[in-house]
């Protein structure tokens, strides 16, 4: 079950188990959870933020495809930093999108799928990257997915601006 929380200055609007409580007779409309899919799967590059075992905050510029559920898939080399600080510690962080003052922030787990689970991974992010199937074979390639547990949208570019949050596991 996922909560969302809209904000736009000055009004604070708090959408919990189908209510929607607005704080200002303005009527708001909430981001539907299609709309965030459509709006991350129209980029295939993020920013991935993960900690390294020493506690350092570290990032790398991925190559993303998304899930219908709003998981991030992106591949890697077994040997990278990425590699080496989430199979420590899974807690990952993603920024997409950042034309036109639009973004996606994303705080979630990440994990290496495995059997049938990872096939059905694969064939989402070889939508997004067909030259992927070619490095498939990669001596070291493996797919992470990041599963969310608080996203942001944000578009700074209309006044009010607009920013929205999704919170899982609620």
């Amino acid at each position: 079950m996922a909560r969302w929380r809209v904000f736009r200055a000055p009004w604070i609007v708090d959408f919990r188990g189908g209510r929607l409580i607005v704080d200002d007779d303005e009527s708001l409309t909430i981001m539907t959870k299609a709309e965030l899919y459509e709006f991350l799967a129209a980029h295939t590059l993020g920013v991935l933020g993960s900690i390294s075992g020493e506690g350092v905050p570290q990032s790398a510029l991925v190559g993303i495809a998304v899930t219908e559920d709003l998981e991030i898939v992106f591949d890697t080399l077994n040997i990278t930093r990425k590699y080496r600080n989430l199979t420590s510690n899974p807690k990952a962080s993603l920024v997409v999108g950042w034309e036109g003052e639009r973004t996606v922030q994303l705080e979630g787990e990440a994990f290496l799928p495995v059997g049938e689970e990872l096939t059905q991974y694969k064939n989402i992010y070889f939508s997004a990257w067909p030259d992927g199937v070619d490095r498939q074979n990669w001596p070291g390639l493996v797919y992470f997915v990041v599963r969310p547990q608080w996203i942001r949208f944000s578009d700074f570019d209309q006044r009010p601006p607009r920013i929205e949050e999704m919170v899982f596991g609620m």
